[in-house]
């Protein structure tokens, strides 16, 4: 049994159906209930600020502190990331027996981000 948990209830299948198929890659069979582990996948989008400082010229001449009155120009953005994270327990004690997780920077073309 899967659980999906995603912010966006449209990645929930797609998560669902990658979970399947790689375990099933791996010699995993699924079953609906009495099974010996249980998935659980959690996804989640946040924003990661990125700034980049651009400096133009190095302006005047030397001054007492240093060589002075440069422009510098600082931009900031703000780039999605998201997050996986799959745990799979063992049914009967409901202890974790692995967990893995990735990030990645998305992208504005939703095929890239499958």
């Amino acid at each position: 049994m899967i659980k999906v948990q995603a912010q966006d209830p449209l990645w929930n299948d797609r998560i669902q159906r990658a979970v399947d198929s790689d375990l099933s890659a791996k010699g995993w069979q699924k079953v609906e209930s009495g099974g010996d582990a249980s998935v659980a996948a959690y996804g989640s989008t946040r924003s990661q600020q990125v700034m980049q400082t651009w400096y133009d010229g190095f302006g005047g001449g030397w001054r007492w502190r240093g060589f002075g009155d440069g422009l510098a120009t600082t931009t900031t953005e703000n780039i999605p990331v998201g997050t996986l994270t799959v745990d799979i327990f063992d049914s009967q004690s409901k202890k974790l027996i692995w967990r893995g997780s990735s990030s990645a920077t998305l992208s504005n073309n939703p095929e890239k981000n499958e």
